[in-house]
């Protein structure tokens, strides 16, 4: 008698358990799927995210596969037009300058010294080596990131207004400003109406990063407004990272001839000047003539 007692009570105890096992557990099959689902969207927006990264990445490193690929807006457009057109910019991969540098001391003398630079428009980069009394040096500039590959990181004739990564950025930023152009992780604002400038109309087209970039120096491309070409640049660089130690030149492009006759336009001379606290350019602090350009494809 006992024993049936104790047994019905565990077969009625039982009984409730499962009655309320299966509501339980549906409330965790529930919230599992609904874990699932998150996990799932997350993984889709973070490789959609790379994905369209490693897009980005892809076009400026190797260019534009295809014609359907188009400037993204007009002031570009016209830039490429400018200086050979877009199809022209696609199928260059480096341009190689051998070019003489006078570099303009405080004292009113100047120093000269031969420099070669190989640059690769869609990669970003440009590299710069040369034979100083002072040893060999051989600098990258890529993607914002500054490298000394051999010798010395500075040259004792180079202005200290002009510190070598901004000198190798404003190279490149002058001679690939079409291209520039093309990076998606910036944005490019043009104003209504134009600015003069030494006797020149200019539209001032301010670059701003649409994310963090901070090794990417503060930009503002100058579009000659009848010409379209943009032959002067403001560059506002941070050598170390701190907006203390920034400096601002102006690099200037002149003398644009066609290369190899494949119709792309680069500027045979460039210079650098500093500027002072009211952004008037005040000396030319660098001038480059380039005798020889030969592009790869």
């Amino acid at each position: 008698m006992i024993y049936d007692l104790r047994f019905t009570i565990f077969k009625s105890t039982i009984g409730n358990w499962q009655s309320k096992r299966v509501p339980i557990f549906q409330s965790f099959r529930k919230m599992g799927s609904q874990i699932i689902c998150l996990v799932l969207v997350v993984v889709f927006v973070l490789t959609g995210c790379e994905q369209e990264q490693k897009e980005d990445v892809d076009v400026m490193a190797r260019g534009p596969e295809t014609e359907v690929i188009s400037a993204p807006s007009e002031e570009a457009a016209r830039v490429f037009e400018a200086t050979g057109g877009l199809n022209t910019w696609r199928k260059t991969t480096k341009l190689q300058l051998d070019c003489v540098v006078t570099f303009y001391q405080p004292d009113g003398s100047f120093y000269l010294t031969e420099q070669h630079y190989e640059v690769r428009p869609w990669l970003n980069s440009i590299r710069i080596s040369a034979d100083e009394p002072q040893g060999t040096f051989a600098w990258n500039w890529a993607q914002g990131k500054f490298d000394v590959l051999k010798g010395t990181g500075q040259i004792d004739a180079l202005s200290k207004a002009v510190p070598s990564r901004c000198f190798t950025e404003a190279i490149l930023d002058i001679i690939t400003a079409p291209v520039r152009f093309m990076d998606g992780s910036f944005e490019f604002s043009k104003p209504s109406t134009p600015v003069k400038i030494q006797g020149k109309w200019y539209y001032p087209i301010q670059r701003q990063g649409k994310i963090f970039a901070a090794r990417i120096s503060e930009a503002v491309f100058y579009q000659d407004r009848d010409r379209s070409l943009v032959d002067m640049i403001r560059l506002s660089c941070t050598d170390t990272g701190s907006p203390r130690d920034r400096t601002v030149q102006y690099v200037r492009g002149y003398d644009y001839k066609e290369v190899e006759k494949t119709g792309l336009l680069v500027p045979r001379r460039i210079e650098i000047f500093e500027t002072d606290a009211r952004d008037r350019t005040q000396k030319r602090l660098v001038k480059i003539d380039c005798h020889a350009i030969k592009r790869m494809q």
